[in-house]
Parts: C-alpha cells; sequence; structure tokens
C-alpha cells in the first residue's frame, strides 16, 4: 500500500516543474541519509561483535554438545 501512495504521490508532482524540484530535493536527502547510515553500519558489523542486546536470540548453545 505505502508503494502504491508513493507512485500516485511521484506521478501527481512529475506533472509540473516545482513538482520535479520538490522530487529532485527529495532525492537528493534520501540520498545523503542512506550514504550516512551505511557508513554507520559498517563500523557495528565487524566478525565476532556480539549484540549488546539481551533479547537477541544469540542461536543454539553448544555448551551441552558432545
Amino acid at each position: 500500500m505505502k508503494r502504491i501512495l508513493q507512485l500516485v504521490a511521484t506521478r501527481w508532482l512529475a506533472r509540473t516543474p516545482f513538482g520535479l524540484v520538490v522530487l529532485g530535493i527529495g532525492w537528493w536527502l534520501m540520498r545523503k541519509r542512506r550514504g550516512q547510515a551505511g557508513e554507520r553500519n559498517d563500523v557495528l558489523r565487524q566478525p565476532g561483535r556480539k549484540s549488546r542486546n539481551p533479547y537477541v536470540w544469540q542461536g543454539p548453545s553448544a555448551r551441552n554438545r558432545k
């Protein structure tokens, strides 16, 4: 449903030059935000690093294996 509304809003805005400017600014801002989010996630995603969240499922325990 969200994608359909985005499509309708984008097509409606693309009809006018002012709408195209609004879409261009929105695209540029989202591109900057996604680029910054990627840099932050790369720092956190290191092999062997455990989650600090106590509610995250860690998988089966190896303590009872023989």
